[in-house]
């Protein structure tokens, strides 16, 4: 049995201009993770970044066709989207793949904003 039907989307920051990785802090935390805790087959979404080097949503869908809808809406979007916007370039890739297993600690998922908004 599958974990979940995942989904990365990266972009590039190593042209992105100065003070991006700040203004997509603020844009996921203020906007974004509104927008994407409702949306239907989402598991969880976490946004990952290495300042200079690259920014990346990743998604976890339970099912592989809620993924699948997702990813042909947002490809046909992408070059336009806020993250694109931010960045000043389009996502340099957009990936599904498979969840084999999902391990959750002691500690347990903590919603919210990262230590980088803090």
């Amino acid at each position: 049995m599958n974990a979940g039907y995942g989904l990365t989307v990266r972009w590039s920051l190593t042209e992105a201009p100065q003070g991006v990785a700040e203004q997509l802090r603020e844009y996921v935390v203020g906007t974004s993770m509104a927008n994407f805790m409702f949306l239907d087959g989402l598991a969880f979404k976490t946004w990952r970044m290495r300042e200079g080097e690259w920014f990346e949503g990743t998604y976890i869908f339970q099912a592989a066709k809620d993924r699948d809808e997702f990813c042909a809406d947002f490809a046909t979007t992408a070059a336009d989207s806020a993250g694109s916007k931010i960045i000043g370039s389009a996502p340099i890739e957009i990936e599904p793949f498979e969840v084999v297993a999902i391990a959750e600690g002691p500690a347990q998922f903590r919603r919210g904003p990262g230590p980088g908004t803090a």
